[in-house]
Formats: C-alpha cells, structure tokens, sequence
C-alpha cells in the first residue's frame, strides 16, 4: 500500500488550522491506531513547518531592526518634565 504524502501548507494560518483540525481528532479518541499514527506523524510535519515559519519571520523582524529590538515605549506614558 503506498501512502500519498500531503502537500506542505500554503501559510502558516493554514498549518495552523490543519494541526487544530488533527488534534481535535486524535482527541476525539476516534481514530484507529493507524490513523493516529498517521495523523501524528502530519502533525509533527505542521509542527516544524509553523517552527520555521515563526524563526523566519523573528530573523525578518531582526533584520529589519537592525539586529536591535528596543522595547515599545508608548509616547502617551512618558513624562513631560
């Protein structure tokens, strides 16, 4: 029996709602052990894509900082004297 391999997802919100659909699956206690096997082993694919996707935005966030994030200092807050 060959097993098709899901294509990757297409953003890291989709990867998102995949592993919520599957957890809630494997929650349900209704899958057989195959299918929670299989499921497990997408999740954990899910799981690393969204990893690197958050690692590539933070290293993008970085870059753009200029490798210097500063605390958000809320004008509105600071004193006038």
């Amino acid at each position: 029996m060959t097993r098709r391999t899901p294509p990757p997802p297409l953003s890291f919100e989709a990867a998102m709602t995949e592993l919520e659909r599957i957890v809630a699956e494997m929650e349900s206690g209704q899958l057989s052990l195959e299918q929670s096997l299989s499921a497990y082993q997408r999740g954990a694919e899910l799981l690393k894509f969204c990893q690197t996707a958050l690692a590539d935005a933070q290293q993008q966030v970085q870059i753009l900082e200029n490798g210097t994030l500063s605390a958000f200092t809320n004008p509105s807050t600071q004193d006038d004297n």
